[in-house]
């Protein structure tokens, strides 16, 4: 890893920036682990807006070594502070269908570790749950999601089924801010 002589300011941005996001969404299916995982899209939707709202950025751009392809991601900060890393991943076949494969790969997992992004797991989620984490939305909460659903455009059919839920009053509390960041992503 690589940074800025001081970093100081972008730390507090980043702290600012995951306490507002939620993790990356498990949208995406792998038929041949019969499993399911957050794609590149899910990570850059958890956390456009909370980079935007705290002035951090980043890049991406692909490297290559006699091993394989992969990928240096640097985050930023308005005020010219950044860290950088690189991930390579080992390629077997060397054909182009193989290397954007790789780089997609390498660029979901080294986003998601540069800026904290934890995959969402909806079905571990729900089955840790108890006691206080039952409670479900409050009227305020309730219209504010109702609100941002408006805004959006967004199916609430849809937004509530992703949430496991039959109607925006039975979403929990626990999983206000992520319903909240979801909607915002879609601004």
């Amino acid at each position: 890893m690589k940074s800025s002589e001081l970093i100081n300011e972008l730390a507090t941005a980043l702290c600012k920036a995951q306490e507002q996001m939620g993790g990356a969404v498990k949208d995406s299916a792998n038929p041949f682990f019969k499993s399911k995982y957050a794609d590149l899209t899910s990570v850059i939707k958890a956390i456009k807006q909370p980079f935007a709202d705290n002035g951090l950025s980043y890049t991406q751009f692909p490297v290559t070594d006699e091993n394989g392809m992969g990928v240096c991601t640097r985050l930023m900060h308005t005020s010219g502070q950044w860290l950088e890393g690189q991930f390579t991943l080992p390629m077997v076949k060397r054909d182009p269908q193989a290397g954007a494969s790789a780089l997609t790969y390498a660029r979901r997992i080294s986003l998601s570790a540069i800026a904290g992004v934890p995959s969402a797991d909806d079905d571990a989620e729900s089955a840790t749950l108890r006691g206080d984490d039952k409670k479900i939305v409050s009227d305020d909460q309730i219209i504010a999601i109702k609100k941002l659903l408006d805004e959006t455009g967004a199916d609430s059919e849809k937004f509530c089924k992703w949430l496991k839920v039959s109607s925006v009053d039975q979403i929990l509390a626990v999983h206000y801010d992520r319903a909240v960041a979801a909607l915002e992503a879609k601004k």
